[in-house]
């Protein structure tokens, strides 16, 4: 086999295609669709194939240092502590737990009740208000900007 060859070849596949041979060779799916993650998985898998792959006993080493029960893809949340609650930032420009932040948009008008733990919006909870400017104007905005709350730090 001409590891080169093959190189070039999977340089000119798309990203379907690349997970497709992933799934190939690997005998499983991949999640990815990371180009160069691709490319190197697979380039790794022929050329152990060649190769001989990992010996014996690198094998059993691997096997030692790792139970695949208790492998995590994710760390644990607060090594098992339960999350605290979220707490409302103390930022001045945000009013005191009860108030409504209110804003004219498109000729609506928008509504934010500020609470203990962040902010409700058409009776949905949000953690700040760029999430809620977000799902005002369905773009990415700085919720301070956006209820012009800025200038009041």
């Amino acid at each position: 086999m001409n590891l080169n060859r093959e190189i070039t070849i999977l340089q000119a596949m798309s990203v379907g295609e690349l997970r497709e041979r992933y799934a190939e060779l690997h005998g499983e799916n991949c999640r990815s669709r990371h180009r160069t993650y691709l490319i190197r998985r697979i380039v790794w898998k022929l050329q152990a194939r060649a190769e001989g792959g990992l010996s014996e006993r690198a094998r059993q080493r691997a096997a030692e240092l790792t139970d695949v029960a208790e492998a995590r893809v994710t760390p644990p949340n607060g090594n098992g502590i339960p999350a605290k609650p979220r707490t409302r930032p103390n930022d001045p420009r945000i009013p005191a737990p009860g108030n409504m932040i209110v804003r004219d948009y498109k000729g609506r008008t928008v509504q934010v009740l500020v609470t203990e733990d962040g902010f409700e919006y058409e009776g949905e909870p949000y953690g700040s208000l760029s999430a809620v400017a977000k799902a005002v104007t369905d773009s990415h905005m700085n919720g301070f900007r956006f209820f012009k709350l800025e200038d009041r730090k």
